[in-house]
């Protein structure tokens, strides 16, 4: 039974989050190269700005901060789950390798089978969720032993060295690639909001509209997977088999981020450890605070980002992992 004072505690925290996020929303559709006046927001949202302030609007600022809020916060959820999963703090689809396996997959698509642009835009959360999981599958088969089970800190060394091997991978596939194919794979690996059409996101949408209520569903499977296999076996729990539904609940909630937003880290390892700092570690509790941080720090470094430098502006997983990686360390020092 969760005590209401912590119910009252988490809803107070959801609404100042929900506050905050509408708030760097405003914030952001007025900022930019092209600048949109704050009091013309209002008519234009509902239809009566000109055609410059509505072009800005609709079709350039807006889907960017709804595709960042959205990765955001599937890449928060990400980083939850597999933090459950293999009772590791350190684990995240960045640190881990599965955002690198997805990059994989993207690219070798994208170099060698041509696709139509509006096709493509829907495929690529498919082929990112394919590399995803052949990489996770490999780095879940070297972590595991079979007198031992899964071994935390094993997993996440494992998924470091996948991660430098996938990085080399696409060093290597970039090297026969032509130039314009060679910059949008080098803006996909700094992180680089790329994906800022509609398209994109209804190609990422239905996965959170999915995977979120999933997540949340077995979210007292996550408590239970937290605890030492004994116990958790001693109560019924089928841990094969729930890890491995978890973690490709995880690998598809981190592929589509990543298939529109980049080889972006941190954010999953960061939101989960802010919310359970905030309302403590049950996964009931900390996971939709964990979501609405993850959206307003994704939200939050783009919109810095683009606007630091004008006119092109530094990528938001360059933002993330000046403020992630200093986190990463602190974290493997404490642990």
């Amino acid at each position: 039974m969760i005590d209401s004072m912590i119910i009252r505690k988490q809803r107070m925290i959801l609404l100042i989050l929900f506050i905050l996020i509408v708030f760097t929303i405003v914030v952001g559709m007025g900022m930019g190269y092209s600048s949109l006046s704050y009091n013309r927001l209002l008519p234009t949202l509902f239809g009566q700005g000109t055609f410059k302030e509505e072009f800005v609007l609709f079709s350039i600022r807006l889907p960017r901060i709804i595709i960042t809020l959205l990765a955001g916060m599937a890449l928060a959820l990400s980083g939850a789950i597999l933090q459950g999963i293999t009772r590791n703090d350190l684990a995240d689809p960045g640190i881990i390798g599965i955002n690198s396996g997805a990059g994989v997959g993207i690219a070798i698509f994208f170099l060698f089978f041509p696709a139509e642009a509006g096709t493509f835009v829907y495929f690529l959360p498919l082929l990112a969720f394919i590399g995803a999981v052949l990489t996770a599958v490999l780095i879940y088969m070297f972590s595991y032993k079979r007198h031992y089970g899964l071994q935390p800190i094993r997993l996440v060394l494992i998924g470091v060295g996948f991660s430098m091997a996938l990085s080399g991978i696409m060093i290597v596939l970039i090297s026969a690639a032509e130039r314009e194919k060679v910059d949008f794979i080098a803006k996909w690996l700094a992180g680089n909001i790329w994906g800022t059409d509609w398209p994109f996101i209804w190609a990422l949408l239905p996965w959170l509209l999915l995977l979120i209520p999933f997540t949340l569903y077995k979210a007292n499977r996550l408590n239970l997977l937290a605890l030492s296999e004994p116990v958790a076996i001693g109560v019924g729990v089928s841990i094969e088999k729930e890890r491995i539904t978890l973690l490709l609940t995880a690998v598809a909630l981190a592929a589509s981020a990543v298939s529109v937003t980049g080889g972006i880290a941190f954010i999953g390892l960061m939101a989960p450890h802010l919310a359970k700092a905030l309302v403590g570690p049950r996964n009931q509790l900390f996971i939709p605070v964990a979501i609405l941080i993850g959206g307003w720090l994704l939200m939050i470094a783009d919109t810095v980002g683009r606007n630091l430098v004008e006119p092109e502006g530094i990528s938001a997983g360059i933002m993330v992992a000046l403020i992630g990686a200093p986190y990463f360390i602190y974290l493997l020092m404490k642990k």
